[in-house]
């Protein structure tokens, strides 16, 4: 019974039928004599019948033989497909990247990459989701997406033995504030003047309240919280009625109202990491080495108009 194994035993009859001489093909293959017909031996003993009738001038098929040939052809046109298929996949014209990404960087740096991704590989299933860190995390452990936009702060790194972590860029801290306080004329603000201000927030024990008491470099400060917000565009609007102020990464303002100002923070201002994460054992595919180009330099080009900004 012929089986799986027996596929370079069929495609080499078809190489003995090509050349119509075992001594041909041979030489084409770099075989020798015996161990061509030995194989071909076996595979008549699977076949359970022979599928070759030699004579002084070559060899010819027998009807057995000619059914074998046909699923040759078959297997070798399979064998031509899939090497279509993996040179399309190593060149980036197939294929499927499923990363992972959070709001403010979402609405920042992502777009300028994915926008030049699309615009070079256009044939590649190219699907993002947008989740918090944990979940991110859980994602890429899950192995539910392959590539993921992360962020950490110096005092709460993303200390994971089984990720690796690649720094894309850092995202200063600004200091945004209501078109009418008083602050808004200034063109930079120490933190130290600050302490009295009411503060917008992120909820849910976000880093930012850390940010701001570590900003300040004050013993014992804590802010005065007026409001807990779970976006930076609902701290935005809380800003801009004047219900107090907020300290803000500068990636989550590429969206800015008109009715705020901001203001870059003087001294030792806190930061965020910018960071793509992906599984340490898993390697790396033709499409997610393509990503992780254009994200670094997207991440470059930011970084550079931040810099002439500030």
């Amino acid at each position: 019974m012929i089986g799986t194994a027996s596929a370079e035993r069929v495609l080499l009859l078809a190489k003995v039928a090509h050349h119509g001489t075992m001594t041909k093909a041979a030489e084409a293959l770099g075989y020798s004599v015996s161990a061509i017909s030995q194989q071909l031996r076996k595979l008549e003993i699977e076949a359970g019948q022979p599928l070759l009738q030699r004579h002084s001038r070559g060899v010819v098929l027998t009807d057995a033989g000619h059914a074998v040939i046909v699923h040759a052809e078959q297997i070798q046109g399979q064998l031509r497909s899939l090497q279509h298929s993996l040179d399309d996949i190593a060149g980036v014209r197939s294929g499927s990247l499923h990363m992972g990404t959070f709001p403010t960087v979402g609405s920042s740096l992502l777009p300028a990459a994915i926008g030049r991704f699309r615009s070079e590989y256009p044939s590649i299933d190219l699907s993002v989701s947008s989740f918090r860190n944990q979940a991110l995390i859980d994602r890429l452990t899950s192995r539910e997406i392959s590539m993921s936009l992360l962020w950490e702060y110096e005092w709460s790194r993303l200390d994971l033995h089984d990720l690796s972590l690649l720094h894309l860029m850092d995202d200063p801290t600004d200091l945004v504030v209501s078109k009418n306080h008083p602050l808004a004329s200034r063109s930079t603000v120490e933190v130290r003047e600050l302490l009295d201000e009411y503060w917008v927030v992120r909820a849910e024990r976000h880093p930012m309240i850390e940010a701001i008491v570590r900003a300040t470099n004050h013993v014992g400060f804590y802010p005065k919280v007026a409001y807990e917000a779970n976006d930076y565009q609902e701290a935005q609007a809380m800003v801009a009625v004047g219900l107090g102020i907020s300290l803000v990464p500068r990636l989550a303002l590429s969206v800015l109202r008109n009715d705020v100002r901001v203001l870059p923070l003087s001294g030792e201002v806190p930061h965020r990491r910018i960071l793509l994460g992906r599984m340490k054992e898993s390697r790396e595919t033709p499409v997610e080495r393509a990503m992780t180009g254009m994200l670094v330099d997207a991440a470059k080009q930011m970084s550079a108009s931040a810099h002439r900004v500030s």
